[in-house]
């Protein structure tokens, strides 16, 4: 069934709006909406099209939305949806930084950003350990997650490295024999449609590198970066993200980095739109607020156009992809590393909230951030173990679990 325009910006706006709790909730909703309510995709599409999206970079379920759009009315179909996933939160977000940079220093916000932090240690651990069930199904993927793990944690090597070396060791291990026969001759993509979407993607940033200024081109180089290599979700590179745009580039302070992610969550849409948080603050602290809304601009561009490269490439040729498994192999391995990735995210998350204090050791080649004790926050770990409480034992939403966490933090200010 094709549905016509306004049909398709109808449900998918609902979708962005109500496109809360992550992936899997984001996935979940749009199955409800596309496959069960209305007969726009069967269930192998819809499945096989999920199975396209995990293999590439970038959030799944924003291209999952513009794959859905592009079945249905082509590349105009699949804008629409895909836009449509993203724009609600991108609203919100410039919203939230607004709100953050005028108010942000306030004892009572501060507060309330205590409980929102409290919260995130908790919504990555959760992210873990559902990732962790998932994708550690074998001896091979213990390992790979482990080394994942030390590299990052003891020899801070960069995420790309490690999911590029995840991702050739996966590709080039899969078995012979699990390798079927492909059914006919592989057909590329067409080269029209690649150049151009390289074209509208890159040109802005090539554009700004020479005409605009420095902290538009650094950003937006960056952010492509990111999005090339974005496998496993935005936890997966946000330790990297904050590596380059805390220590590295010094944009932002690592407690905004923490606040970034916090409201992140509580917005409609992907969470790696904290990229526009984060280029927005760095933008307003550069120069005011225009520039925060060009970084905004930038981060957004340089982050989702290339899904809709990945969907309009691979979408035509979808049913080739499916037929070799090298590619699911090496996105296992990935996955794996991931695991890894994001247990170091989760340890450094945990430190810089409940410690005040949080110091560089080094032990011998291995150089990790490591908590000082005396400056242990009794406070924020009593507000984690009532957000764990909350999530574990109570089974409550990630929305609701933001809710009531801010409004613990505020309450603890105000007693």
């Amino acid at each position: 069934m094709t549905p016509s325009w306004s049909e398709l910006v109808r449900v998918f706006g609902r979708i962005g709006l109500l496109s809360f709790g992550g992936p899997a909730a984001q996935i979940a909703l749009m199955h409800r909406e596309l496959v069960e309510t209305r007969p726009w995709l069967d269930e192998k599409t819809f499945l096989r099209a999920l199975s396209l999206c995990m293999l590439l970079p970038g959030p799944e379920a924003m291209q999952l939305a513009t794959y859905a759009g592009w079945r249905m009315r082509g590349v105009p179909g699949g804008l629409i949806s895909g836009g449509l996933f993203v724009l609600p939160g991108a609203v919100v977000i410039s919203a939230l930084v607004a709100l953050y940079v005028s108010f942000g220093d306030l004892p009572l916000v501060q507060s309330a950003f205590l409980g929102i932090k409290a919260a995130v240690i908790v919504i990555v651990v959760q992210a873990l350990r559902k990732l962790s069930s998932k994708a550690l199904t074998s001896r091979s993927a213990w390992v790979i997650a482990g080394l994942s793990f030390f590299s990052i944690f003891a020899l801070s090597l960069p995420f790309p490295l490690i999911v590029g070396a995840a991702g050739l060791w996966g590709y080039l291990s899969a078995k012979p024999a699990d390798i079927p026969r492909p059914r006919s001759e592989w057909q590329y993509p067409a080269t029209g449609t690649l150049v151009t979407w390289l074209v509208l993607w890159l040109g802005p940033i090539v554009a700004l590198t020479f005409l605009g200024p420095t902290l538009l081109a650094d950003l937006g180089w960056f952010f492509v970066k990111l999005a090339v290599v974005t496998f496993g979700g935005a936890y997966a590179v946000l330790a990297y993200m904050t590596q380059t745009v805390v220590d590295h580039h010094q944009w932002i302070s690592t407690t905004q980095m923490i606040d970034a992610l916090g409201l992140a969550e509580t917005t409609p849409g992907p969470l790696i739109l904290v990229t526009q948080f984060v280029a927005m603050l760095a933008g307003y602290m550069a120069d005011g607020p225009a520039m925060a809304l060009a970084a905004g601009i930038v981060a957004l561009w340089a982050t989702f156009v290339p899904c809709f490269l990945w969907i309009f490439s691979t979408a035509p040729i979808l049913d080739q992809i499916a037929d070799r498994p090298k590619p699911a192999a090496a996105l296992k391995a990935i996955t794996s590393a991931v695991v890894g990735v994001i247990l170091n995210l989760s340890l450094w998350f945990g430190m810089h909230v409940i410690f005040a204090e949080v110091t560089l050791s080094s032990l011998g080649p291995a150089s990790f951030w490591s908590p000082v004790w005396a400056s242990f926050d009794f406070l924020a770990a009593l507000l984690s173990v009532f957000a764990a409480t909350l999530m574990f034992l109570f089974k409550r939403g990630i929305g609701e679990t933001l809710i009531l966490m801010t409004a613990a933090g505020m309450a603890s200010y105000l007693v």
